[in-house]
Parts: C-alpha cells; structure tokens; sequence
C-alpha cells in the first residue's frame, strides 16, 4: 500500500531563482533563452525549472557556441 505524506512532498523539484552563470562571459539572459527553447514543453506544462535544468541549459549553450566556432 502507498501512503502519501512528507516523503513525497520533498521529493518534488523546487522551484529556484535562476542562479548566476557559472561560465566567465556567459550572462543570465543568454542562459535564459537557451533554457526556456529548451525546456518550453516542460514549461507549458506548469512545470518549474529546477537548478540542474538551469546549469544543462549554461553547458549546453556554452558547448553550442564552441561548437559553431570551432573550424569545420
């Protein structure tokens, strides 16, 4: 039988502030917008984001732009 109590209540994401880049020159609205393509099914959803949503979405931008500007 499952019981629902306190457990499942801290098991759910929280919903945070976005945290300050990690990233030397990345800014938090370049962060911002690459999270919310990301992450806008999620979103529609009511869904908040949590702190690994916001540091995937900094590593992913950040591997995207070295990737355009590596020579091909």
């Amino acid at each position: 039988m499952f019981v629902k109590g306190a457990f499942m209540e801290q098991s759910k994401p929280q919903h945070i502030e976005q945290p300050e880049p990690f990233t030397p020159g990345v800014s938090k609205a370049r962060v911002r917008q690459h999270a919310f393509e990301l992450y806008q099914d999620k979103l529609k959803h009511d869904e908040h984001l949590t702190l690994q949503d916001w540091v995937l979405a900094e590593k992913d931008l950040v591997q995207m732009e070295q990737t355009e500007e590596s020579p091909s």
